[in-house]
């Protein structure tokens, strides 16, 4: 007999002989065992000594197997957390990250308990942040748009599961043209950043198996997508509506010079929780 204790120490040590870290191996065993089993960290203590089911093993086994080719831990399990939500994701979208929830608690603190406030999320991905604004912001109207069709899909299975009202739609931001009017009080993104230059520092599993398409822009060009983004929230937004972006730690002042361009005002640059340079604010002036 097998016990889930046993098999938990068993997928552990299968995770540290490739991932070469006892904490993020253990850190690994207990996403695979929580999302695929629904074994969180309460019920191995206390369950130990029970027998784990061989359909279940052969579950996490086959998730261990992919996790030792080089997947990314949340797509073996198929799913992520953010800001207290089980996301689903594949290789389509970008796994939720930590510094992401800091921009999504600047906006519903700038947010100050207004209702009825209308969002539009660039580049969704997942859905992570439309979902996570849709559920933090009182009777909140939000729309999220992206390229990809397949990100599209996944952040639709998202917001259902989670009963998060959105309205998704496939819009390339890099040819869209102006908006017909300003309909928006909040518009958020957090675009492809990454400098093709930044990819040989990369953890492999990032660089490799994550969409290219939502990480990476040309050295030639890093403000791409910031330009395009701010020039269409200009429109986009109602007068006094703000802007809220997740930014390359290495420009925040290329991002800043952008949105000043753009005719925002009150720019502000911040930092992660890491100090790094990771959020920039704006507001379009009355």
């Amino acid at each position: 007999m097998t016990t889930v204790a046993r098999f938990f120490a068993d997928t552990r040590a299968a995770l540290t002989a490739t991932l070469g870290s006892d904490g993020e191996a253990d850190a690994a065993a207990r996403v695979l065992f929580e999302d695929i089993a629904g074994y969180d960290r309460n019920y191995i203590f206390a369950n130990g000594d029970r027998e784990i089911l061989p359909f279940i093993m052969d579950k996490i086994n086959a998730a261990v197997s992919a996790v030792r080719a080089g997947e990314p831990v949340q797509y073996a399990a198929g799913k992520a957390l953010f800001m207290g939500m089980m996301l689903k994701v594949t290789p389509a979208v970008l796994i939720p990250r930590f510094e992401t929830e800091g921009l999504v608690d600047m906006i519903v603190d700038a947010a100050g308990g207004a209702s009825d406030l209308r969002v539009l999320d660039i580049g969704t991905g997942s859905g992570c942040i439309a979902i996570a604004l849709a559920r933090a912001l009182a009777f909140a109207r939000v729309t999220a748009v992206d390229v990809s069709a397949d990100a599209l899909a996944v952040a639709r299975d998202n917001a259902t599961a989670l009963h998060a009202d959105i309205c998704f739609r496939q819009l390339d931001i890099l040819k869209a043209g102006a908006p017909p009017e300003p309909l928006y009080d909040i518009v958020v993104s957090n675009p492809p950043y990454i400098t093709e230059k930044e990819r040989a520092d990369m953890d492999p599993r990032v660089a490799d198996r994550e969409p290219a398409q939502a990480l990476f822009v040309s050295d030639a060009d890093p403000m791409l997508f910031y330009r395009a983004i701010a020039a269409y929230a200009a429109g986009a937004l109602v007068s006094g509506g703000r802007i809220f972006l997740e930014i390359n730690q290495n420009y925040p002042e290329q991002v800043r010079a952008v949105l000043a361009a753009a005719g925002f005002a009150d720019i502000a640059v911040s930092r992660d929780y890491r100090g790094n340079f990771r959020y920039a604010a704006a507001t379009l002036p009355h």
